[in-house]
């Protein structure tokens, strides 16, 4: 017989696992706020070059991150059955996954003509794009390589270390990025482009500490994990998370590119638009920190329940985390539509920029709802192993309605610029919510 949770019961149980992810995601977050926050002093033209070249690098990262993830469903099921051994295999061949996914990854941030050819930029601009894209490319193996940590970490219930492996990064980026944006002593001035070594630099950093952890914390000694290079790639293995992780990246891919192409296209409009874009694309890449830690959370328990057998379990807590993640967007969404001129005046003193990211933050309080239930119901239908239909879902809402539609009403005849773009990426991310959310009811109803 299993016993009935209650909703607090549940919110108990998620909140330990979402509050190391929401601090270690907020950190990760405050990469591209330092970025934006010292691109606005030093102008509109670098602040442009920024959201351009970090769209580049989140559209390849993210996918490619997707599919490393695959480790944490698979690894959470393996926990919950307390196959330890069996989850460190997992995450020594996700970290296989991660060198051979940083080969194309690394080809594209070093040559991204074609973001810039899709931006429309001038060569001076598309010059500043590579400044910021190719160090970059020295980023990416670090962030694949923490990514399969991450996702192992948090499957086992350790979301406290992959925070403190975060926190370490941020503390390394602020510094870096100060002098070598702006210049100290003998270190030139580099603008956007110490952005991306300040990121390739912080981000080697954190994957070395994370290694360092891996050998001294006695938690990972169970799972007997090896260094990587005393393995080898195990085809199975690997062939078992590429079938998960393909669509899921694919999801997550299709979900970022869903608004930063949006930051290609309203570069065609000019320096200002598009700076305004970056603000706001900025402040609810933060506010969606919280729905990713609590989707996070939900995942992971929901993977282990299912490990365990316990399908009551796991289907009581997707529909707890699915309530929780409503009531927390709604209430934040508030906050910063109510308190949007203060909130801007924190990112930049030019009177046309903060004009034009100002009608973008009345949409954010919906599209942040739409985010944060369409993120909650992909992480529990990952839980279990359910990944292919999402993502066509994702294709048709955010890229046809989100991207499609946008471009239709904010070039058409009666052209609404970004804000036309904002309109159709939330009534993308409302609809998707709403189709993952049905999805996701049938699962359960299949799973009692």
């Amino acid at each position: 017989m299993t016993s009935r949770i209650r909703f607090i019961d549940s919110v108990r149980r998620l909140v330990p696992q979402a509050w190391p992810a929401l601090v270690g995601q907020l950190a990760v977050m405050m990469f591209s706020t330092v970025d934006t926050l010292m691109m606005g002093r030093v102008g509109p033209h670098d602040l442009a070059a920024l959201a351009v070249g970090s769209a580049a690098y989140v559209s390849i990262f993210v996918g490619l991150m997707g599919v490393v993830l695959a480790v944490g469903p698979i690894a959470g099921r393996q926990f919950g059955a307390d196959d330890l051994p069996g989850s460190g295999r997992s995450f020594v061949q996700a970290q296989w996954l991660a060198v051979l996914l940083c080969v194309p990854g690394c080809l594209m941030l070093w040559f991204p003509d074609p973001f810039i050819w899709l931006a429309q930029l001038d060569a001076a601009q598309a010059d500043k794009v590579r400044a910021y894209t190719r160090p970059e490319a020295f980023a990416l193996p670090a962030a694949l390589l923490f990514t399969a940590f991450r996702g192992f970490s948090t499957a086992v219930s350790r979301p406290k270390a992959v925070m403190a492996m975060q926190l370490t990064g941020l503390a390394a980026k602020v510094p870096l990025n100060a002098v070598l944006v702006f210049g100290w002593g003998p270190i030139p001035a580099m603008g956007v482009g110490g952005c991306g070594w300040a990121t390739a630099i912080a981000m080697t950093a954190q994957a070395l500490v994370a290694l360092v952890l891996l050998r001294r914390d006695a938690f990972y000694r169970p799972f007997r994990i090896p260094f990587l290079w005393q393995t080898r790639p195990h085809g199975p293995d690997l062939l078992g998370l590429v079938r998960l992780g393909l669509p899921m990246g694919g999801s997550i891919l299709v979900e970022v590119t869903g608004f930063t192409f949006m930051a290609f296209f309203i570069a065609r409009l000019g320096a200002t638009p598009v700076a305004g874009h970056q603000i706001a694309v900025n402040l609810v890449a933060m506010m969606f920190m919280t729905a990713l830690a609590l989707a996070t959370a939900a995942g992971t328990l929901v993977a282990q329940h299912l490990g365990a057998g316990q399908k009551h379990e796991a289907r009581t807590v997707g529909r707890h985390a699915m309530a929780l993640a409503t009531l927390v967007a709604a209430a934040l969404g508030a906050v910063v539509a109510l308190a949007r001129e203060p909130i801007i005046a924190l990112y930049t003193s030019n009177p046309e920029a903060a004009a034009a990211a100002l009608p973008l933050l009345v949409w954010v309080w919906f599209f942040h709802l739409g985010d944060a239930l369409q993120t909650v119901a992909a992480y529990v239908l990952r839980a279990y192993q359910v990944a292919t239909l999402p993502m066509v879902i994702y294709v048709v809402a955010l890229w046809g309605l989100g991207i499609g539609g946008g471009y239709v009403i904010a070039f058409g005849a009666n052209g609404n610029g970004a804000v036309g773009f904002w309109q159709a990426a939330t009534a993308g991310l409302l609809a998707a919510a709403l189709l993952l959310s049905l999805l996701l009811r049938k699962v359960f109803d299949e799973n009692r």
